[in-house]
């Protein structure tokens, strides 16, 4: 059901990749990993822009994360709770983000938009703890501009073979890594420097 869903949803073009991006950040599980190098592919058969698949890719997930981030503001942990079940939002998940979000705050918008598995619930846990909105739409949007800009531009570099993309997430995520490694050193190496 969710092939289908996904597939439908891609049959819509430029406006299809906006709302697949909506969804994804929104908790509902429609792959990312799918949605942006098929943008790409669109750009290859000249049926969009590059710069436009990227657009609605980034637009619609920021629009997705705002949606989570506001909804977990207002109505708190209890409401993500006690309906986050109805789209696959689970316990476990929520937990895992909101202890990522605590060790590393701001950061952990930045490096959990570049995470799979956490990308798409870090938006609860910044919510929940009232995250001020001008910082959590900018540390979104420099986290998603890489995955996004990366993906889709695979996708137009592979052309019809987009469709195999999906196992290099991997690699994303090695490289996504190391630059973590290196930020928490830096972080460490600063407080060390300059204790209170």
């Amino acid at each position: 059901m969710l092939t289908h869903a996904t597939q439908a949803i891609l049959a819509l073009g430029v406006f299809g990749i906006f709302i697949g991006m909506v969804l994804e950040s929104c908790y509902i599980p429609v792959p990312s990993e799918l949605i942006l190098p098929y943008a790409g592919y669109l750009a290859y058969t000249g049926r969009t822009s590059l710069i436009e698949a990227m657009a609605a890719g980034l637009a619609g997930g920021l629009v997705g994360a705002v949606i989570g981030y506001l909804l977990a503001r207002f109505g708190g942990r209890p409401l993500v709770e006690r309906y986050g079940r109805y789209i696959g939002v689970r316990s476990h998940e929520i937990d895992r983000a909101d202890a990522w979000f605590q060790r590393h705050g701001d950061g952990a918008v930045f490096f959990g938009r570049l995470l799979p598995g956490i990308r798409t619930y870090i938006s609860l846990p910044a919510g929940i703890a009232d995250m001020p909105f001008g910082r959590f739409i900018l540390f979104t949007l420099l986290g998603a501009l890489p995955w996004t800009v990366l993906f889709t531009y695979l996708g137009y570099s592979f052309g019809p073979g987009w469709k195999h993309l999906g196992g290099w997430t991997h690699y994303f995520l090695g490289a996504v890594l190391v630059l973590f490694i290196i930020w928490i050193i830096m972080l460490f190496a600063r407080r060390r420097a300059n204790p209170k």
